[in-house]
């Protein structure tokens, strides 16, 4: 399956696997990138020397294209960038922020630079400051998301620029591949059906508790403070909307979340950690490695593409 995004990125299936922070870690990246897909290493809120161990972990992995998901909020995120240049690591994701001050060493070097954004004027920016191709994010995803829903979104980004288009956001099969393909994005991201991957190395609560999801099971938290997240509900979810309705301020909220993320990976608290997933969440069940997930789902988009167009005979 070949697209504009599997020929910029030297990748054989238009697959990207999300760039989760203490989630996506050397051995999912290689996994993906082994499977014909792109792999990314999450830095999330991780030190540089932390970011680079992880990068050399994974070349001894795989000789396959991977990438790194800078969060440019990071503290470390001036030598997490330099680091992706000093490893030679030749494709970059970012998000939380803006990647223009790194650009020129990144293009110097060769580097592919893939923003993620939620809308048509963020879009436009990046594309001005030289990103490769884009990640068009919908607000079904899991984290930190937009407002607009990827079926509205990813047709208006794919009309206003001209580079490639990977659409996020409520995918987790091959009829989102397909649908994808459709609106005209080249490719998809997908975060939370690689949570059951069986090279994913997160808690077994975690794996379970999304295996378990319904459709209706994601809440937001934060929308009233301006950093809305999705997550699957919990007794720390509750607690949180309770407060935010009730007007509690920014920083006891934040309190409330502190860690969460990693009490859930790591600890497999999944009452008091935040379990982030998208609202795919009630479709995703199957553990498989990544290389059963990706044939699958190109498998799949293939054969609904193939029988939709069957159907204009």
């Amino acid at each position: 399956m070949k697209t504009r995004i599997t020929e910029l990125l030297g990748i054989e299936y238009p697959v990207i696997q999300g760039g989760m922070a203490w989630v996506a870690d050397h051995h999912l990246a290689a996994a993906v990138a082994n499977a014909g897909g792109l792999g990314l290493i999450g830095a999330g809120g991780a030190p540089a020397s932390v970011v680079t161990e992880q990068i050399r972990q994974c070349k001894a992995l795989t000789d396959k294209p991977f990438g790194v998901n800078i969060m440019l909020l990071n503290p470390e995120a001036d030598a997490i960038a330099k680091a992706v240049v000093d490893m030679d690591v030749k494709v970059v994701t970012t998000g939380a922020g803006s990647p223009e001050k790194y650009m020129a060493m990144w293009k110097e070097a060769g580097v592919k630079v893939i923003p993620v954004v939620a809308s048509v004027a963020l879009a436009k920016r990046m594309e001005r400051c030289g990103a490769d191709a884009l990640v068009a994010e919908g607000t079904e995803s899991g984290g930190h998301i937009g407002e607009l829903t990827t079926m509205a979104l990813v047709p208006q980004v794919v009309d206003a620029v001209s580079v490639p288009v990977v659409a996020a956001g409520g995918i987790g099969d091959g009829r989102g591949l397909a649908a994808a393909l459709m609106l005209g994005a080249a490719g998809v991201q997908m975060g939370t059906r690689f949570l059951l991957a069986e090279e994913t190395n997160i808690h077994q609560n975690y794996k379970d508790r999304v295996a378990k999801a319904s459709d209706i099971d994601t809440q937001v938290t934060g929308r009233s403070t301006g950093h809305p997240v999705r997550i699957l509900r919990n007794a720390m979810s509750r607690q949180y909307l309770k407060l935010e309705k009730e007007g509690a301020g920014f920083e006891e909220l934040e309190y409330l979340t502190l860690g969460g993320l990693k009490k859930a990976v790591v600890d497999g608290d999944i009452k008091n950690g935040s379990v982030m997933a998208g609202q795919i969440a009630g479709l995703v069940s199957k553990q498989q490695t990544c290389a059963q997930m990706i044939q699958e789902i190109v498998q799949e988009a293939e054969t609904v593409m193939r029988d939709r167009l069957a159907l204009l005979d």
